[in-house]
């Protein structure tokens, strides 16, 4: 077989020889052979696809542990991790543009500004806006299940519904939700809501495996708003869901952390074969018990800009699961307030069979003082 030097190689790859060095010493890409006296590294044709591939791997920022998985890989089963790897990078590079656009706002309001500027506190221009929540949460057993694992609250500043699973589902939902009441009272400064969330989710995650004890068959799903006075922070673990609807499009704001979720995300689904898969409500994440016998799974934290006439809806999947998303915004968009929609979102889910027990809290964003 003829052999390529490395000068050569690197030509015909289009890569420098010391790249090709930095691949070598990663295990990234190994010369075909090695003179054992010149240490002269030579490679093979074939290696040309490879070498390439992990040039534009490392260009894309996969850790160097993918790029080995992904070279072991057959083409089709590489372009899936490929596009699951991204998938993954496009979700957290939301979550740190929502932090960054928090941050400009938060510090940009608190910087000292000139009195001559309109925005100035005190000036007849300022917007002295006051905007408030109101909301309505209500939870159903459904028409199938003998007893109801859900749990929904709603508060000033406090949306939270979750949905309990195994034999302790029911305190475990309600001691998730029990743990982030304590917001609803509290001042939250901008500036430390995520902070606080954060610290309000490991008490929520205490509280769950307090209840489940060292079984991680029992836990919750937790979806939940903390309403800051400007923003909504969301918390989200597991396959209830957040919605909004605004200007009479509806816009689902969370990610199901589910297997089923996870195929779509791949490619290896359709969104038809999705709703019809077997393991469709198998949870790759959520708060359970276990007693620390493995890492608890990171929740989704975001932030989201909230305005006048917005409309939330979070819920567990005995909605999700059964009614369509086209019939949520419009029973959302014709409903006149939380309560009326909330009831009508309940109603449809058990029109439709009701085979789980169905939670929905509704939020409208008002000005306070039209009220």
């Amino acid at each position: 077989m003829e052999m390529l030097t490395i000068g050569a190689f690197a030509k015909a790859s289009r890569l420098s020889p010391k790249a090709l060095r930095l691949y070598d010493e990663l295990e990234l890409l190994r010369p075909a052979r090695v003179d054992p006296d010149t240490g002269y590294r030579y490679y093979a044709p074939e290696q040309l696809e490879q070498a390439r591939l992990v040039a534009w791997l490392r260009r894309l920022g996969m850790p160097l542990a993918g790029i080995r998985e992904v070279c072991a890989l057959e083409p089709a089963a590489a372009a899936r991790e490929i596009r699951a790897f991204w998938a993954r990078i496009e979700s957290e590079t939301a979550t740190r543009r929502d932090l960054a656009a928090f941050l400009v706002d938060h510090l940009s309001r608190t910087a000292p500004r000139n009195r001559s500027d309109p925005s100035f506190p005190g000036n007849p221009s300022e917007d002295t806006t006051m905007l408030e929540l109101r909301y309505s949460a209500l939870s159903d057993t459904g028409l199938v299940r003998p007893a109801n694992q859900d749990t929904a609250y709603a508060g000033t500043r406090v949306l939270a519904v979750a949905d309990g699973f195994g034999s302790g589902g029911a305190p475990a939902s309600s001691a998730a939700v029990e743990a982030l009441k304590f917001l609803d009272s509290e001042p939250l400064p901008a500036g430390s809501v995520l902070n606080l969330l954060e610290d309000a989710v490991q008490g929520a995650t205490q509280a769950v495996q307090e209840v489940a004890g060292p079984t991680n068959e029992i836990g919750t799903t937790l979806t939940a708003m903390v309403w800051t006075g400007s923003q909504l922070a969301l918390v989200h673990i597991g396959d209830s869901r957040a919605y909004l609807l605004r200007d009479g499009g509806l816009f689902r704001i969370t990610h199901d952390h589910t297997m089923v979720q996870s195929m779509l995300d791949e490619g290896r689904l359709t969104p038809e074969e999705a709703t019809a898969h077997p393991q469709r409500a198998l949870l790759l994440k959520a708060l359970t018990g276990g007693g620390g016998s493995a890492p608890t799974p990171a929740p989704d934290v975001r932030l989201h800009d909230a305005l006048v006439g917005d409309r939330y809806l979070l819920c567990s999947d005995g909605l999700s699961a059964v009614v369509p998303e086209a019939t949520i915004r419009d029973t959302l968009a014709a409903a006149p307030g939380p309560d009326e929609a909330a009831r009508a979102l309940i109603r449809a889910a058990n029109d439709s069979g009701g085979p789980d027990n169905v939670s929905c809290v509704v939020a409208d964003l008002v000005n306070a003082e039209s009220q």
